[in-house]
């Protein structure tokens, strides 16, 4: 998948739909200048060459009782192949993790959790994460205050 494929008209199809995936196709052929079905069979190949991964709904942690990010910094024992995807696999199955990075840098993977409260942090810490073969080291960072989140991409013409 390159961006290279993209024109000017599929960027503003992809930025549309990143701000409302609901829009109807009338009002979005109407937003980027094309009529309702070429505007259409534009979404199903932008889908099909998976510029357009999945529509989903954004839920506000707090809603859920969520009320604590953390940012983890986790250290593994040995950087080899299979300690590495070890630990993805592993992880991939929290669901509290809602963010995983392999890093370069002091640690090698940075995930961002969210949780309830601090027994919960303690428990995922305690019985799930420091449980995964090859953890070294778990340093973890509260966020006090989220200032910006975004969910689109910049587009760039």
């Amino acid at each position: 998948m390159k961006a290279a494929k993209l024109d000017a008209i599929d960027r503003r199809i992809l930025d549309e739909l990143q701000r409302d995936a609901r829009i109807s196709n009338v009002q979005l052929a109407a937003r980027v200048g094309l009529s309702a079905s070429p505007c259409l069979a534009r979404v199903r190949r932008l889908e099909q060459e998976g510029f357009l991964k999945a529509y989903v709904a954004l839920v506000p942690p707090e809603a859920l009782g969520l009320s604590i990010t953390v940012f983890i910094q986790v250290s593994l024992e040995m950087q080899h192949k299979a300690a590495l995807s070890r630990f993805e696999t592993r992880v991939a199955e929290f669901p509290e993790v809602m963010e995983c990075y392999l890093m370069t840098g002091d640690s090698d993977y940075l995930l961002r959790v969210v949780v309830p409260d601090m027994e919960a942090l303690q428990t995922f810490i305690m019985q799930d994460l420091t449980e995964i073969p090859g953890v070294r080291n778990i340093r973890s960072s509260f966020a006090l205050r989220q200032i910006s989140y975004k969910t689109a991409l910049p587009m760039e013409s």
